[in-house]
């Protein structure tokens, strides 16, 4: 139990019920967690196949945590002097064909994943602006 008496499960539901009606166009919303691999939230105008689900968690976890990444994240700590697990990458934003997707590391805990989907109209930093608000303001 967080100390509002709420779940970890029922403060990524909220989260994810919130990026869907606060952030403008997001069509999906969804929570992976980077420790385990596993998508743990979702909410989406659309029904996918749960192997695309699946996959979703699968993707961010190498996005954030992949070895190349991982590798990246090395030689920039080795290179400025810096000890520590921290990490570099916080958001990545991928744009494919129709769709924008935006993943943001939670402050508080860097194994936490929030994903936002919208159209690739989207206005960029209308979502990024809140996608960031929502993410702050829930407490993982």
């Amino acid at each position: 139990m967080l100390g509002n008496g709420q779940t970890m499960s029922d403060q990524m539901t909220v989260l994810v019920k919130r990026m869907r009606q606060e952030v403008p166009d997001c069509l999906a919303s969804g929570v992976v967690d980077l420790a385990t691999g596993m998508l743990l939230s979702v909410e989406t105008t659309d029904a996918h196949p749960p192997e695309v689900l699946d996959l979703l968690a699968g993707a961010t976890l190498d996005l954030f945590q992949g070895r190349t990444v991982v590798m990246i994240e090395d030689i920039f700590k080795e290179r400025r002097g810096i000890a520590g697990n921290e990490h570099y990458f916080q958001e990545i934003l991928v744009n494919s064909a129709n769709l924008t997707h935006l993943f943001l590391r939670d402050n508080r805990n860097a194994d936490v994943v929030a994903v936002v989907v919208c159209p690739r109209s989207a206005n960029i930093g209308m979502l990024i602006a809140g996608a960031r608000r929502v993410v702050k303001s829930v407490e993982l």
